[in-house]
């Protein structure tokens, strides 16, 4: 049975119980935190430990591993930072080595399967993000100046953050959005730095809310959203942003997504790249995340972002690395997406529930202990582009400081709603 021999090999802190089908009891490591865990199904003492990265999520999904002491999070918890003091032992290379060709054939994403890719997860219902993102739907890494900050001024203090690194040193710049969400960090750079902003975005209801919310700001006429694919652009723009969406990109389009930012940039432009990567080398997507929850997404490792950029002509002119806000963003995300359990199971099922809350959880321990991190890359096609200091950054921060307001958090969820 070679799930529970693996288990026996990981867990050394905490205790964890795993309980079998046909009732025998395994109990592993010692201390706290103490979870029990139950299999449903025979087949789970092999399938289970041949491809955990995808079968624990399934089976706590199909209600065949379930929970009978602890929590979700309790049990990944005490898996993964376990998994992180063993992971490079002989004994557990085989699963890199089995995985690493998986999911390769999703890496390339033509534009038809991009469109498909995004309309499986960001064409949901929007009820659905309203239960559990901050009223901006910002569905990216917040960040915490403070960590006792609510998500919403997180979030806020990330646009800030964001907009300080493009150098909007004059009025009017055309700024191009790629992969523009809900049109949310588009609005802001339009209200707070005198932007001309065109977002683009391959889901139809991302880009429906986006004009609604336009519309309702009255910024129509210096924001705009397209519903097209970056590669269909090919306007020059002063200033490029892209948040969250470069994990979308697919590894085999690498090149070709950079290539393209250097066509559509202004000679003295500069391009900031928001994207969660990896601090270790290049590793395939987990596998359940990849079937259940972003189909074609893949996480880049740093050195396999530099390795392209170094032949596309562009310079890297800043990074920036974010360790755990993304944790502590995905863990306020859990919080309140099981706030709505009960809404969201009458809307969508027991199952889906399940599916969403291990995505969110387990993510936020891939942050945690999986060498998973947030860059913030600044390009440009010059060298002298931007000052040699970051001083420009920190003054334009502070010259821009805000607390969200609940009376504008309010109408713009107002709109969320209708879209």
């Amino acid at each position: 049975m070679l799930f529970p021999y693996l288990l026996k090999r990981i867990i050394h802190k905490g205790t964890l119980r795993l309980i079998t089908a046909d009732e025998k009891n395994y109990v592993m490591g010692t201390g706290l935190p103490y979870v029990a865990v139950k299999l449903h199904r025979k087949s789970l003492e092999w399938t289970a430990g041949l491809r955990p990265d995808l079968k624990i999520g399934e089976a706590y999904m199909d209600g065949l591993l379930t929970i009978e002491e602890g929590t979700l999070r309790d049990f990944l918890y005490l898996l993964l930072s376990n998994y992180r003091d063993v992971k490079n032992q002989p004994l557990f290379q085989w699963h890199e080595r089995l995985t690493r060709r998986a999911g390769l054939f999703y890496q390339v994403n033509t534009l038809r399967r991009a469109r498909n890719n995004v309309a499986y997860h960001y064409d949901l219902p929007d009820q659905l993000y309203n239960f559990f993102l901050d009223s901006d739907r910002q569905y990216s890494c917040a960040y915490f100046t403070d960590p006792d900050n609510s998500l919403e001024q997180a979030q806020l203090d990330k646009k800030r953050h964001l907009a300080s690194k493009l150098l909007l040193d004059k009025p009017a710049l055309k700024v191009l959005d790629i992969g523009s969400g809900w049109g949310g960090m588009g609005i802001y750079l339009a209200q707070e730095c005198d932007c001309d902003v065109t977002g683009v975005t391959l889901s139809v209801k991302q880009y429906t809310t986006s004009r609604e919310r336009v519309r309702a700001t009255g910024l129509d006429k210096v924001c705009h959203f397209k519903l097209q694919d970056y590669r269909q652009e090919h306007d020059r723009y002063d200033r490029i942003i892209s948040v969250g969406m470069f994990e979308h990109v697919g590894k085999k389009n690498y090149g070709e997504f950079f290539a393209h930012i250097y066509k559509l940039l202004a000679d003295d432009g500069v391009c900031l790249l928001h994207t969660i990567a990896r601090f270790d080398k290049p590793q395939p997507t987990n596998a359940f995340i990849n079937k259940y929850i972003f189909p074609g997404a893949a996480v880049p490792a740093l050195s396999e972002i530099m390795e392209v950029v170094q032949s596309s002509g562009l310079y890297v002119t800043d990074i920036e690395i974010l360790r755990l806000h993304y944790a502590e963003t995905l863990k306020r995300w859990t919080s309140r997406f099981q706030h709505h359990a009960t809404e969201v199971i009458s809307l969508y099922g027991a199952p889906f529930y399940r599916r969403w809350l291990f995505y969110l959880i387990s993510c936020e321990m891939g942050f945690r202990f999986e060498d998973l991190m947030v860059a913030q890359i600044q390009l440009s096609r010059k060298l002298e582009t931007v000052p040699p200091t970051r001083d420009y950054m920190h003054q334009w921060e502070e010259a821009h400081q805000a607390e969200a307001s609940p009376p504008l958090r309010q109408k713009m969820s107002s709109i969320g709603d209708h879209a």
